[in-house]
């Protein structure tokens, strides 16, 4: 018999969408999320389906991160199709809810993109590069997971 965070990881497991691929699992779940949190502190981030499609369309670069367990899933299809047509990186972690605890939010959210730069204003120096070391370390291993599924 399980315990009950095996049970709560096949729920989510049941729960995610078909196309959620590449799903960050593990370590780079964690660092994914950890990046999401600081750049919503440094304010280099980008909520919700609607901003990160405007900012992907307008050249902005960054990561894109998805949740998995979107419904219905018509809602986040494009989004993939349009991250590879403009060279984003994207990854899928496994829910919305932690996306939007990472982001702080507590409005559950579908997607992010994370930026290096903020949209307005700027950032501390030192608060830039950690960031930026962060960012290039995920990118990093999300290029690793995306090349080994093709």
């Amino acid at each position: 018999m399980g315990s009950d965070t095996d049970m709560e990881m096949e729920k989510k497991k049941k729960a995610l969408a078909p196309i959620a691929k590449p799903l960050a699992e593990g370590k780079l779940s964690k660092r994914t999320l950890k990046l999401v949190r600081r750049a919503s502190e440094a304010k280099c981030l980008k909520r919700g389906v609607k901003e990160v499609v405007k900012s992907i369309r307008r050249g902005n670069k960054g990561l894109c991160v998805i949740a998995g367990n979107i419904s219905p899933i018509d809602v986040i299809t494009h989004l993939p199709i349009l991250c590879e047509e403009a060279n984003v990186p994207y990854i899928y972690v496994h829910s919305k809810e932690e996306l939007a605890t990472a982001g702080t939010t507590k409005r559950p959210t579908c997607c992010v993109l994370v930026m290096t730069k903020p949209a307005k204003g700027e950032i501390s120096e030192e608060l830039k590069e950690k960031l930026q070391k962060e960012y290039n370390q995920v990118v990093t291993e999300v290029a690793e997971v995306t090349s080994a599924m093709y």
